[in-house]
């Protein structure tokens, strides 16, 4: 159990890419952290884009950023639609501001690109979205993992395996 006493937390919208939330999720889990998923107040569950159900367990606002170790961003059609929440971008800032790991994947740069923190980074992506990382002020790598600094990133659920790796290899 070499993250125990850890907390993830995971963003969660709809048209999540399944693979992207729930790998990391049941994978932390198994290392031994603390997993919540975080959604909008009222929302029941989300679908992911093959009609997968989440629940989340947490609005944004009512996570104690300081208390959050890694915040995990999936990618699918499900950061367009989380970038447009004030509430879901200051807790992405708060995490980032604090020290805390912010771990994307796919389109999940998105969100980061919104709350205005990837300026300077290394970082990688799916191959749509390099020019909106550039653009944001960061340095696309094509590579299955980058690790820069408290920030990980990766392109799609074939990075999977190294993206978990390097996640808890950061939180030990």
């Amino acid at each position: 159990m070499e993250l125990e006493g850890k907390l993830a937390v995971i963003l969660s919208e709809e048209y999540y890419e399944d693979l992207e939330l729930w790998y990391p999720y049941y994978r932390l889990k198994e290392a031994g952290a603390e997993v919540k998923f975080v959604g909008m107040p009222g929302v029941d569950f989300y679908l992911s884009k093959h009609n997968y159900p989440v629940k989340p367990d947490v609005a944004p606002g009512d996570v104690d950023s300081s208390k959050v170790d890694v915040l995990v961003i999936p990618g699918g059609y499900a950061p367009d639609r989380l970038r447009r929440h004030a509430e879901m971008l200051d807790l992405v800032r708060k995490v980032y501001e604090k020290g805390g790991i912010i771990a994307m994947i796919c389109h999940g740069g998105w969100v980061p690109i919104s709350a205005g923190i990837l300026k300077g980074k290394k970082v990688t992506s799916v191959g749509a979205i390099r020019d909106d990382l550039e653009n944001a002020g960061a340095q696309w790598l094509d590579e299955e993992v980058v690790v820069d600094g408290n920030f990980i990133s990766s392109r799609s659920p074939a990075d999977l395996p190294a993206f978990c790796r390097a996640i808890i290899q950061l939180l030990k």
